[in-house]
């Protein structure tokens, strides 16, 4: 007689445990995902983490500049070398690692330019969504040649580096907008990177585009414009007042008088 036993039951996640250890994370899927070692993409409103067995090997974000900034504009890298490996490579990561076998740049200036990186974009990309984050498994990123950074170590920088914006002048309102400069009573000294800022200040430029155009990671210009606010130097453009909301049109009613009057308009003017 052959004796069929039940099989083991299947393994059941305990939500209280996990809700425990993501407590107090800028992204609970992210912790969760490091936890899990996986690998894929995770998508938030404001910019991608990359992560190789749950560390984050790449970010990317709008408001911060790419890789590719950093190394082109200062000299460090030839622009049309960068475009040549860009092109070969068919992304920032693959393109890094072609220049780094080629010889190209010094692996402590890439290393060092890839982490300026992404800790910039990974500051832009946590922070907070008004949209859920979304994460594609994928087993195309892997721990390569440049560093990677624990969810954790990503997570602590990025509250650091609001901590201290909120220090220098706690309106984020500069962040983002255009900014103009403030007509100061007395104008406040300036060092000579907030010089740099401050003449880029034309009412059209963000903090991230003005970033871009100097060459520098986001986050360093956003604490210079903080400064400068708190200087009363610069402020952001005004965003027009909205509309007041149009009063709906009363219903037109007619009265007995009303229609009585209008009969003898009208047999008024037949008469003529």
């Amino acid at each position: 007689m052959t004796m069929v036993g039940t099989p083991p039951p299947l393994p059941v996640r305990d939500r209280t445990a996990a809700q425990e250890r993501t407590a107090g994370a800028l992204s609970p899927m992210l912790r969760r995902l490091a936890e899990e070692q996986a690998t894929g993409v995770l998508v938030r409103e404001h910019g991608t983490l990359h992560l190789a067995e749950g560390r984050v090997v790449h970010a990317e974000s709008p408001h911060a500049p790419g890789l590719e900034v950093l190394l082109t504009a200062h000299g460090t890298l030839a622009g049309a070398a960068w475009q040549r490996a860009a092109e070969q490579a068919g992304d920032t990561r693959g393109a890094a690692h072609r220049l780094l076998d080629a010889g190209l740049l010094p692996e402590g200036a890439l290393e060092l330019c890839h982490l300026d990186a992404l800790y910039d974009a990974g500051y832009f990309a946590l922070s907070p969504s008004s949209t859920p984050g979304r994460f594609r498994y994928d087993s195309e990123p892997r721990l390569g040649p440049l560093p990677s950074v624990p969810v954790i170590a990503l997570e602590r920088e990025t509250l650091r580096r609001r901590l201290l914006l909120h220090r220098l002048w706690p309106d984020p309102a500069a962040d983002s907008a255009p900014l103009i400069r403030a007509d100061a009573a007395a104008a406040a000294p300036v060092t000579p990177r907030q010089r740099a800022v401050l003449d880029r200040v034309d009412g059209v430029r963000s903090a991230s585009q003005i970033a871009r155009n100097l060459g520098r990671q986001a986050f360093h210009t956003l604490v210079d414009v903080r400064r400068l606010a708190a200087a009363g130097l610069v402020r952001p453009v005004p965003t027009a007042p909205a509309p007041p909301p149009s009063l709906p049109t009363p219903p037109l009613t007619v009265t007995d008088p009303d229609i009585a009057l209008l009969k003898r308009l009208r047999d008024a003017l037949e008469a003529l």
